[in-house]
């Protein structure tokens, strides 16, 4: 029989919200429990297929994959439905205490093995490497499977007892009402052992802090709040899980020439009237070494010349933006009686030259006005 569609299960629309999902799920969870439907072979099929389509549509990737592909969506990235009761009270130990109120859950969960927590670390860059990349050293602390008893939190020569409690369980059954349920283990917190003589260098905790160099390549074209994932860098397993992740957020300083724009660059370059007018051949900036631009006659303020390939490597490739130089043109706070007579001499050129159709009545009404 083809499995029906999650969003159908719950009785909730595609539109849904995270906590519309939750809700309707913990309805089904009561109606459906085993304990309250013992010998039901037919509610323990629903009480799995709440489990599977909750399971995916709490995950906003796997939600985003299922509204896109279906079940089929589903085939060959993680999750492939539930075999047993056994299974959903293992996944969902924290949902399931926070449900049907025990003070904490779980089927034996705290001595599972547990990955290390993620670390993040912030650092700063200049822009120029950024632009270039580099490679940076940084020292962080970090928590590390103690050396001195090798993760057992046991001093060396002892080991950790079996919890009297939970026979090494690392849970006990609890009931309330017609619900039972695995808890974690109050007397050992749900490790399954007793540490008699705690270890003297982590005291018990099985990990120690420790300060760990790392050396972090940083690719050319990062920008503000890129992040880095160094895989196996952060806090360490718990009974023997893997190690987190280390996040390394990137801050870009400012540059005092270049301004960024996506991949590309802008630049603001002076230039005097004179070379406005006239044209000219100037020298740039560049990330490298300068290169010559010309400056055509006319050119006016504000104008922007494109140099292509010279701004910004696209992340993970080598292609790069451009470098946009947009021209500010000076005009001179003080000459001498020279330069102004030649201003003048320009200026009565100018005045003298014919007027266009355009120009003769503009100045006409201006004449008008200025005569009434």
């Amino acid at each position: 029989m083809s499995k029906r569609c999650y969003y159908e299960v719950l009785g909730l629309s595609r539109d849904c919200s995270d906590s519309e999902i939750k809700s309707a799920y913990r309805k089904l969870a009561f109606q459906y429990h085993p304990d309250r439907n013992p010998d039901d072979p037919e509610a323990e099929d629903k009480f799995k297929e709440a489990a599977e389509a909750y399971e995916v549509l709490r995950d906003s990737e796997k939600r985003q994959r299922y509204d896109r592909f279906g079940h089929e969506g589903m085939n060959g990235n993680g999750f492939h439905g539930f075999d047993n009761t056994e299974d959903i009270f293992g996944t969902f130990s924290d949902i399931f205490g926070e449900f049907f109120g025990f003070s904490s859950a779980g089927r034996g969960g705290a001595n599972r093995p547990r990955a290390g927590s993620d670390l993040r670390y912030n650092l700063d860059i200049s822009f120029r490497e950024a632009a270039k990349g580099t490679e940076v050293s940084i020292t962080l602390p970090v928590e590390v499977e103690c050396p001195e008893c090798d993760g057992t939190g046991a001093e060396k020569g002892t080991t950790p007892e079996t919890c009297p409690q939970c026979q090494g369980t690392g849970h006990i059954q609890q009931s309330q009402g017609f619900f039972r349920i695995s808890v974690g283990c109050p007397n050992c917190q749900g490790r399954g052992t007793i540490i008699q003589n705690p270890c003297h260098n982590c005291h018990g905790r099985s990990t120690v802090i420790e300060e760990k160099d790392l050396s972090v390549r940083i690719p050319a074209g990062v920008d503000n709040n890129s992040r880095l994932r160094l895989r196996g860098e952060g806090e360490a397993g718990v009974n023997g899980g893997p190690p987190g992740d280390l996040y390394v957020v990137i801050h870009v300083e400012e540059d005092e020439v270049f301004e960024r724009q996506g991949t590309s660059l802008i630049l603001q370059q002076d230039i005097s009237f004179v070379q406005a007018a006239l044209g000219d051949r100037i020298e740039v900036p560049t990330l490298d070494d300068p290169v010559n631009l010309d400056i055509p006659k006319g050119t006016q303020a504000g104008e922007v010349f494109r140099l292509r390939g010279l701004g910004l490597p696209h992340l993970g490739s080598p292609h790069k933006g451009d470098l946009l130089v947009q021209v500010r043109v000076l005009t001179p706070t003080k000459l001498n009686k020279r330069q102004e007579e030649i201003l003048r001499e320009f200026q009565e050129i100018e005045d003298s030259k014919p007027m266009t159709k355009a120009k003769a009545f503009f100045q006409k009404a201006k004449d008008r006005v200025m005569g009434e």
